[in-house]
């Protein structure tokens, strides 16, 4: 593959890992055993029965009739909202937890912005019998209460971050702090395709799954096994990863990367960092990230917790700046516009995050025999609060 990470963990000049001296252990026995582990018959035996029997995958590629009406084409529905525990998080976290089990580790870490990737993680702590805490935003934490009772329920503990702006970012920092003084007994699984190599890589392949499937269902559906196009939100970036995974060299397939603007890309409350970032290190690894001149990480802002996150995966940095990528961005109204407009046109309240993919959808001249796909990465229900209050605006 053309986009494939090197042996340095690198997608062109982005990625590496830049970690602290007492992590090093633990990044070097996940750098040497990955792909042994994840390519051997009893890990893949393992992995597809839980994706099947527990997750429920195949996920549907549902037509959304009234939809292509609307925008006289055709657009086609990944359905990753449907997956158990409601997103495409669910994904990487069962392949994370049989990683760790395979390394002998006791304890189970993870961050969490809209709390889906902390409830996919809690499931599988709670299905492996391990113990687990996730780190949240204090912000994240008010916003997003329904899957915060359910991270609880399922036997997590829930620690909030309270530095800087008390969202993503901050609940990253505190959990890179907590793996260094426990490096030893316990796992970190990280959510998104960020962090040092080599889990942009490692969570890319559990997440390939969804464009795996795609082109399958394509072929079944359409007779092609490849749309003209992908949208998909980006904030790590995860479920674009997936999206895109298997459709990288095919030139056939436009990708879309839609990024939340949140009040606008000028007015200081936005997290389009493709649009705003520069080239820096964060949460180990060499990205695009928001950050003033002195290298100052910038407060993101977005509407949706889940995109709430000032840097973007090396994978999606090089993707975009080597032109592979396409990048919309979409401001918290029209994320909300477009929430609505699936909730009333096809039956379905698409996660927060999905909504900035769909709030593409206007910005996009397409033709009639054009076959889109968007990747619905997640279901609304932790965002029904959000969405109420505009309701009658």
């Amino acid at each position: 593959m053309k986009y494939e990470v090197d042996q340095l963990g690198f997608y062109g000049r982005y990625g590496g890992a830049f970690i602290p001296e007492l992590l090093h252990k633990n990044i070097a026995e996940l750098q040497a055993r990955y792909l042994d582990l994840i390519n051997s018959q009893d890990f893949q035996r393992q992995f597809n029965r839980l994706l099947c029997d527990y997750v429920g995958r195949p996920s549907p590629l549902y037509f959304a009739k009234r939809l292509s009406d609307k925008y006289q084409t055709k657009i086609y529905l990944k359905r990753e909202d449907l997956n158990h525990t409601g997103s495409h998080k669910i994904n990487n976290t069962i392949g994370q937890i049989l990683l760790a089990k395979h390394l002998g580790k006791t304890r189970i870490i993870a961050e969490t912005g809209a709390g889906q990737h902390g409830v996919a993680t809690a499931t599988v702590a709670a299905l492996a019998g391990l113990k687990c805490v996730v780190y949240m935003g204090e912000k994240d934490i008010e916003r997003q209460a329904p899957n915060v009772a359910r991270m609880k329920m399922l036997g997590a503990t829930v620690k909030p971050a309270t530095s800087g702006s008390k969202t993503l970012k901050d609940a990253t920092n505190e959990a890179i702090r907590d793996w260094i003084n426990h490096p030893e007994d316990t796992y970190y699984i990280i959510g998104s395709v960020v962090g040092p190599h080599p889990y942009p890589d490692m969570v890319a392949r559990f997440q390939s799954v969804i464009s795996e499937e795609m082109m399958q269902q394509l072929a079944a559906q359409t007779g092609r096994d490849y749309p003209d196009r992908i949208i998909a939100c980006i904030g790590g970036g995860s479920n674009a990863a997936g999206a895109y995974y298997h459709f990288l060299d095919n030139d056939n397939v436009e990708l879309v990367s839609v990024e939340a603007g949140g009040l606008g890309i000028d007015s200081g409350h936005s997290a389009a960092t493709s649009v705003l970032g520069t080239d820096g290190v964060i949460h180990a690894s060499l990205t695009k990230l928001m950050q003033d001149a002195d290298g100052q990480i910038i407060e993101p802002y977005s509407i949706s917790a889940g995109l709430d996150y000032p840097g973007i995966g090396p994978l999606h940095a090089h993707l975009i700046s080597s032109g592979r990528t396409k990048v919309l961005t979409a401001n918290d109204d029209e994320a909300i516009k477009a929430g609505y407009e699936l909730t009333r046109l096809e039956g379905i309240i698409p996660a927060l995050e999905s909504a900035h993919a769909l709030a593409a959808l206007p910005k996009i001249k397409f033709k009639p025999d054009e076959i889109t796909v968007v990747n619905l990465s997640g279901r609304g229900d932790k965002d029904l609060a959000t969405y109420l209050k505009f309701l009658n605006q």
